[in-house]
Protein backbone atom coordinates (compact mmCIF):
# COMPACT_ATOMS: atom_id res chain seq x y z
CA UNK A 1 0.00 0.00 0.00
CA UNK A 2 1.24 3.75 -0.75
CA UNK A 3 -0.75 6.21 0.91
CA UNK A 4 -0.71 9.65 -0.70
CA UNK A 5 -2.62 12.97 0.25
CA UNK A 6 -4.69 14.94 -1.73
CA UNK A 7 -6.20 18.71 -0.72
CA UNK A 8 -9.94 19.51 -2.43
CA UNK A 9 -11.45 22.58 -1.86
CA UNK A 10 -14.99 22.61 -0.43
CA UNK A 11 -17.04 24.42 -2.99
CA UNK A 12 -19.92 24.63 0.04
CA UNK A 13 -19.91 26.07 3.69
CA UNK A 14 -19.59 22.80 5.95
CA UNK A 15 -22.85 22.28 7.57
CA UNK A 16 -24.22 18.75 9.73
CA UNK A 17 -24.98 16.78 6.78
CA UNK A 18 -21.83 17.12 5.11
CA UNK A 19 -19.66 16.86 8.29
CA UNK A 20 -21.64 13.66 8.46
CA UNK A 21 -21.00 12.81 5.05
CA UNK A 22 -17.67 13.31 5.38
CA UNK A 23 -17.52 10.80 8.57
CA UNK A 24 -18.65 7.95 6.73
CA UNK A 25 -16.59 9.02 3.26
CA UNK A 26 -14.16 6.75 5.05
CA UNK A 27 -15.46 3.96 4.35
CA UNK A 28 -14.86 4.33 0.27
CA UNK A 29 -12.38 1.68 -1.33
CA UNK A 30 -9.12 2.98 -1.02
CA UNK A 31 -10.16 6.19 1.06
CA UNK A 32 -7.45 5.89 4.86
CA UNK A 33 -8.61 9.03 6.15
CA UNK A 34 -10.38 12.38 6.01
CA UNK A 35 -9.37 15.33 7.79
CA UNK A 36 -11.08 19.32 7.44
CA UNK A 37 -8.92 22.10 7.44
CA UNK A 38 -8.71 24.38 10.35
CA UNK A 39 -10.65 26.92 7.83
CA UNK A 40 -13.03 25.13 7.04
CA UNK A 41 -12.76 25.46 3.44
CA UNK A 42 -10.76 22.29 2.77
CA UNK A 43 -10.29 18.59 2.82
CA UNK A 44 -7.32 16.66 2.96
CA UNK A 45 -7.66 12.87 1.85
CA UNK A 46 -5.09 10.09 2.78
CA UNK A 47 -5.58 7.63 0.10
CA UNK A 48 -4.41 4.30 -1.04
CA UNK A 49 -2.32 5.52 -4.26
CA UNK A 50 -2.20 1.38 -5.88
CA UNK A 51 -6.15 1.44 -5.83
CA UNK A 52 -6.96 5.39 -6.83
CA UNK A 53 -5.63 8.05 -8.64
CA UNK A 54 -6.39 11.67 -7.42
CA UNK A 55 -9.54 12.32 -9.99
CA UNK A 56 -10.96 8.72 -8.54
CA UNK A 57 -10.69 10.53 -5.34
CA UNK A 58 -12.32 13.28 -6.13
CA UNK A 59 -15.14 11.60 -7.66
CA UNK A 60 -15.59 9.23 -5.00
CA UNK A 61 -16.01 12.46 -2.78
CA UNK A 62 -18.63 13.93 -4.99
CA UNK A 63 -20.20 10.36 -5.39
CA UNK A 64 -20.74 10.49 -1.60
CA UNK A 65 -22.14 14.31 -1.92
CA UNK A 66 -19.03 16.16 -0.75
CA UNK A 67 -19.26 19.07 -3.01
CA UNK A 68 -15.74 19.68 -3.72
CA UNK A 69 -13.42 21.34 -6.27
CA UNK A 70 -10.33 19.72 -8.29
CA UNK A 71 -7.05 19.09 -6.16
CA UNK A 72 -5.41 22.18 -4.58
CA UNK A 73 -1.57 22.38 -5.74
Amino acid sequence: MTKMQVVLRLERPLDNLLLTRIAEAHTLYGIQKITVAPALDSIMVEYDATRLRPAEVESAMMSAGIPVAPALA
